[in-house]
């Protein structure tokens, strides 16, 4: 794993039949009832993916955006059940969105490249059109909108990230990359942008008026980049990827530092960290929900070693034919042990173990040496696991409350109670209802 850094209206009635409101009221609980995710409502009416949720701070309301081209606004009625209050549709299929709630501006990517600009009213039953940003040449795949710098920072499936002058609406600037850029993350005070692709690496970019210069990428993942979250306070960047893994970065640090952490079994799609309670949130393809105890110590897991032979019983590996010959044996396929990263051969590596504290929630291949040294303790798990029951694409938390809401391909939206899992009702003082 190398890693170099140097320095983030129209109202529709849903009609649902008497047989899902039964169906419903089995799954949905008012309460929590267990250390588990607990499922307050589900709101269902999307024709199409939805691509993105987000929770309204303050209100009981949601935020979606689908590929059914439609804008919604839902709000909770004295039912318990959510009815949109917006419903606007757009000339493209949208494919993300960045809402800011203390002046109501959301901005919404869409598939042909454009950003709108909409302003929403104190009430959320209006929502006016402000402007429309040529940004990209293909599918907008993440923005943030920056108050502080009057910007909106974007990246899409043209290979490129830009960054356009909300003031203005004109174009500031651009970066192209060798991969569709997936996902971003963008620090308000220092103006850095992190920008993740579909090759594994992560950019990370000083972006000026008129110009910009590229600071470091990171590489560490195996598979695309589905998901970053930012902290500016610790000063650490977490990312989540198509090969099911997520890795904390230790940017503040400046030393390199990086943790991998290992609990899923499908691509990484969210990822939020609760600064609070020392928390990660991870969410997967598979509906795997994944929360990870960050005030721990915790291990970087080792860089494998190269080898042309076993490190332990100095068999050759198959492609060493000199010493094939020479010792007129047949060559072994490589294995590299999880917890010193020597390269082994299967029989100097028969046995498999968790090993939390280096991020291996999941049994991992490890040498007998190594084995011998793995007590009962340290197999504790440092992570706990739960299931969404849907495809997850898109996760949003509101830590004040304790509320997550999740969506996907399924064309489901689910809000989540997490006050028994995270901790919300100690570090914020929120009291369960």
């Amino acid at each position: 794993m190398v890693i170099l850094l140097n320095f983030l209206s129209r109202h529709l009635i849903v009609q649902l039949g008497e047989k899902d409101n039964i169906a419903m009221a089995a799954e949905i609980h008012s309460r929590p009832q267990s250390s588990r995710p607990v499922l307050l409502n589900k709101i269902e009416g999307h024709s199409d993916a939805v691509n993105a949720a987000v929770l309204i701070p303050k209100e009981d309301g949601v935020i979606t955006v689908s590929e059914d081209r439609t804008i919604r606004v839902w709000l909770k009625r004295d039912s318990g059940q959510y009815w949109p209050s917006i419903y606007h549709t757009v000339s493209s299929p949208c494919s993300c969105m960045s809402y800011h709630h203390d002046s109501r501006r959301i901005f919404i990517g869409q598939d042909n490249g454009a950003i709108v600009e909409f302003l929403l009213s104190e009430d959320f039953n209006k929502m006016n059109h402000v402007k429309t940003y040529p940004a990209h040449q293909n599918r907008v795949s993440d923005m943030v909108f920056s108050l502080e710098s009057e910007w909106v920072v974007s990246t899409g499936h043209d290979k490129s990230v830009s960054w356009m002058c909300t003031q203005s609406g004109s174009m500031l600037g651009r970066h192209y990359f060798g991969s569709w850029a997936s996902c971003l993350q963008y620090d308000n005070d220092t103006q850095h942008a992190f920008v993740g692709d579909y090759s594994g690496q992560i950019t990370l970019l000083k972006l000026e008026r008129q110009t910009y210069s590229t600071i470091t990428t990171l590489k560490g993942h195996e598979g695309s980049i589905g998901a970053l979250w930012w902290d500016p306070v610790q000063r650490l960047l977490f990312s989540g990827a198509s090969d099911h893994s997520v890795i904390m970065w230790d940017i503040g640090g400046r030393k390199g530092r990086t943790l991998l952490l290992q609990g899923h079994h499908e691509r990484v799609q969210a990822v939020r960290y609760l600064q609070l309670t020392r928390q990660l949130v991870s969410c997967s393809a598979d509906g795997g929900v994944t929360v990870w105890n960050m005030d721990t110590p915790r291990e970087e897991a080792p860089q494998w070693l190269d080898s042309d032979s076993c490190q332990k019983c100095e068999q050759p590996f198959f492609w060493n034919v000199k010493q094939m010959w020479d010792s007129k044996t047949i060559g072994l396929r490589q294995h590299h042990c999880r917890k010193c990263g020597k390269a082994v051969c299967g029989k100097c590596s028969s046995k498999s173990t968790t090993y939390p504290v280096m991020g291996f929630e999941f049994q991992v291949r490890v040498c007998d040496t190594c084995y011998d040294t793995v007590k009962d303790e340290d197999r504790t798990a440092l992570a706990t696991f739960h299931e969404g029951k849907h495809n997850i694409a898109f996760m949003d938390m509101d830590p004040s409350r304790g509320l997550m809401v999740t969506c996907g391909s399924d064309r489901v939206v689910k809000i989540w109670d997490m006050t028994q899992v995270v901790g919300c009702s100690i570090a914020t003082g929120f009291s369960p209802r």
